[in-house]
């Protein structure tokens, strides 16, 4: 697996970076810790040491056992510098706690510590997590110092929202939970999306029944915007179609609103050229009235009989005419019963390279919930992803769409 570099800075959060190094080796990977001096006055460097059967290193200036070098790998033969040497031995820098401090270190190229030496010196993907009171977060420098970061290429995780350190104090500025930063982690490993073009749609359709009702469903296009988001912050160019979504369009991202099935048809085939990936999380409604009423039905009976038509099958219509190396990502929202099964049908007929099912019986990621849980199935694997923030769940359709599409590139 991957060497994963963490440093580690004073904050009563610092307990959160020894799960996280527990998470990180179950997983597979390989760890070696950089502390600050006073992150050791809230965790001791024998409990990660104890983890990982390798030294925490602290300052530039001491010697490193490993020379350098990550758990099971062959020692040099010389005695190497050592934030250079495990720098260029590292896959990935996660910076977890990142302290007000230490974050305007960083941001200002300063270099007093093993942790802002080798950061300096890093040339693979680095990240920061900061971590610390609700006030010192939101001040100008702070904020300040974070666009810095990322303007550098820094991928800066956003702190969440709760209880903070000090007693009865709520707001932002909590380090993130350590499996959500492992996702993160394994996420800059399997590459950013710099140079990808990407066409998502997101939200339902609605089939007009008169110029007040219609026929649509429930989705909320909260998991296409996600997508979206995501796509846009790991560097893809992204076109956004969304069908009656009432919300802001994520920044950097290109926005086209259309109504109903037959427009979000168009827009897609207008944009599909060009585009290396289409995420299709938009839900088209399948029937539209097959008479539309010029002006408002009125109530003259106890019932109504409305005839419906099929719409366009836009999936499938995409998948016949996709250029070749396109990857197609299909949505699945299935009930209850064998919705795997359903999904992968759905994959099959339509024609795409990837299906992401979810089931809506379940209550807890019914539609406009701001969590979900998927199958991402393709031809090769199959992967669960258990309840998540939909941004969490939207990097994992990200991943396993990246790598599909860079396996039909070569």
């Amino acid at each position: 697996m991957s060497k994963i570099l963490l440093g580690v800075s004073g904050g009563i959060a610092a307990y959160k970076a020894v799960e996280f190094v527990r998470l990180a080796v179950a997983a597979g990977h390989t760890v070696r810790v950089l502390m600050t001096a006073s992150s050791r006055r809230f965790i001791g460097a024998e409990t990660f040491e104890g983890i990982l059967g390798s030294p925490v290193l602290t300052s530039e200036f001491e010697k490193d056992p490993l020379r350098g070098s990550f758990p099971g790998e062959q020692l040099p033969g010389h005695e190497p510098i050592g934030h250079l040497a495990l720098v260029e031995s590292a896959d990935v820098f996660l910076v977890a706690p990142a302290s007000a401090n230490t974050v305007a270190k960083l941001a200002g190229g300063q270099a007093d510590s093993m942790l802002t030496t080798s950061f300096l010196a890093c040339e693979a993907p680095r990240l920061v997590a900061p971590a610390m009171n609700e006030r010192m977060y939101l001040d100008p420098a702070t904020t300040r110092n974070l666009e810095v970061l990322s303007e550098r290429g820094v991928d800066v995780i956003e702190p969440g929202s709760g209880s903070l350190a000090s007693k009865g104090e709520y707001g932002i500025g909590r380090l993130p939970e350590p499996a959500e930063l492992l996702r993160r982690v394994e996420s800059a490993l399997n590459g950013d999306l710099s140079g990808f073009r990407l066409l998502v749609t997101a939200g339902g359709t609605r089939e007009p029944i008169d110029p007040v009702r219609f026929v649509g469903n429930r989705s909320s296009g909260r998991m296409g915007f996600a997508v979206a988001e995501r796509a846009q912050a790991r560097g893809a160019e992204v076109i956004l179609i969304a069908a009656n979504v009432n919300m802001a369009t994520p920044a950097g991202v290109t926005r086209h609103d259309v109504e109903t099935t037959s427009e979000l048809a168009v827009a897609c085939e207008d944009h599909i050229a060009g585009s290396d990936v289409l995420v299709m999380a938009a839900a088209p409604a399948d029937f539209r009235p097959v008479q539309v009423s010029s002006g408002k039905l009125k109530r003259t009976d106890d019932f109504l009989e409305l005839r419906l038509e099929a719409t366009e099958d836009i999936l499938a219509t995409l998948s016949n005419r996709a250029a070749a190396g396109q990857t197609l990502v299909g949505f699945a929202a299935e009930h209850g019963g064998d919705a795997e099964a359903r999904a992968r049908e759905k994959m099959a007929r339509k024609g795409v390279d990837m299906i992401v099912m979810n089931d809506v019986s379940d209550p807890r990621i019914g539609f406009d919930s701001s969590v979900n849980a998927v199958t991402i199935i393709s031809s090769s694997e199959t992967v669960e992803v258990e309840i998540a923030g939909k941004h969490e769940v939207a990097d994992r359709i990200l991943d396993s769409a990246r790598l599909i599409h860079l396996k039909k590139s070569r």
